[in-house]
């Protein structure tokens, strides 16, 4: 049995969606800080859990006949680090720190762990590669690093099986775009479609390896099958391995989404890096991953995705 944490969230759901699609029993666990309920509407046959990973009963109970983890929970934002520190730590680490005991004590056989490109910080070396020494600037990044040392650390002590899958800017559909933190592709993507005026902090010529959620589903299920030898223990980035910059991403969107304005620049976030490009041979050569989906298909199906659920779509921007 397969046990999703953040299965209310637009990673995790969509992690739990391919594999109870796949024929897998799927429990699942939120506590809707950042999730959405309706995300669970499509989840048909997941068994699920309204509970914190904070507390050691509720871990021990998710946990339960459990033979592998994918670790979602998160309070995934730089800029809500940077308001609230402690909150990001609590939730990412804290909450990771009690699954994983839990996890230990259950015998579960692996944890895939939502790990963060964060973690690098804005090293001027491209692409980024897991031997890079890390250098976190956020909170966000930090609680992110610190996990993924704690995941190490459990495989070295406790032999629990463990690998982390370092994300770089996911988007897709049923991100949620209504939150001032939420992912800027969401925001650009339904702001522009309503005509609205999205805005681009800094000058627009930071870059990012933005990646598809089928290519970060896809990377999280290869490294739960792979052999131990290849991925237990270690890092890995999941990404695209090119990068484009907001300015671009802009001029695409203005093409699929047939607006005619301009974007207006703000200043820079605090904690944000400048640019964002992975080196992904690491999980090529571990378990043969190879992106199932390039940027612009992405975007495009992104697009048609938020314009095609006019009712809901009309409901999340009447938030903004």
């Amino acid at each position: 049995m397969y046990l999703v944490t953040g299965v209310a969230g637009f990673i995790g759901s969509s992690i739990a969606q391919a594999l109870l699609e796949r024929g897998k029993a799927v429990r699942g666990i939120d506590n809707f800080t950042t999730g959405k309920r309706e995300n669970l509407e499509r989840l048909k046959g997941l068994e699920f859990v309204d509970g914190d990973l904070r507390d050691p009963s509720t871990c021990t109970q998710v946990c339960d006949g459990i033979s592998y983890i994918f670790h979602e929970a998160a309070i995934p934002s730089v800029p809500r680090s940077v308001k609230d520190p402690f909150e990001s730590h609590d939730a990412n680490l804290n909450g990771t720190v009690r699954l994983l005991i839990a996890a230990r004590d259950a015998k579960v056989r692996r944890v895939v762990y939502a790990g963060s490109s964060s973690a690098y910080g804005n090293t001027p070396t491209l692409p980024k590669h897991e031997q890079m020494l890390p250098d976190p600037i956020s909170p966000y990044a930090v609680s992110k690093l610190a996990g993924e040392q704690y995941l190490g650390s459990f495989y070295k002590v406790y032999v629990l099986e463990t690998v982390t899958i370092r994300y770089f800017n996911v988007f897709g559909p049923y991100q949620d775009p209504t939150s001032v933190y939420s992912g800027v592709l969401a925001k650009f993507v339904t702001q522009m479609l309503d005509g609205k005026q999205p805005t681009i902090h800094g000058d627009g010529e930071q870059s990012r390896d933005f990646t598809y959620i089928a290519n970060v589903v896809h990377g999280n299920l290869q490294a739960a099958e792979a052999p131990a030898e290849s991925v237990a223990g270690k890092v890995f980035n999941v990404a695209t391995g090119k990068r484009v910059t907001l300015n671009e991403t802009f001029e695409i969107l203005k093409r699929l989404t047939g607006y005619r304005g301009e974007a207006k620049h703000e200043a820079d976030r605090e904690g944000d890096v400048k640019h964002s490009l992975a080196d992904i041979s690491a999980a090529k050569t571990a378990f043969g991953y190879e992106p199932q989906v390039d940027f612009e298909t992405g975007l495009a199906q992104t697009v048609e995705w938020y314009r095609s659920i006019p009712a809901g779509a009309a409901v999340l921007r009447s938030q903004e």
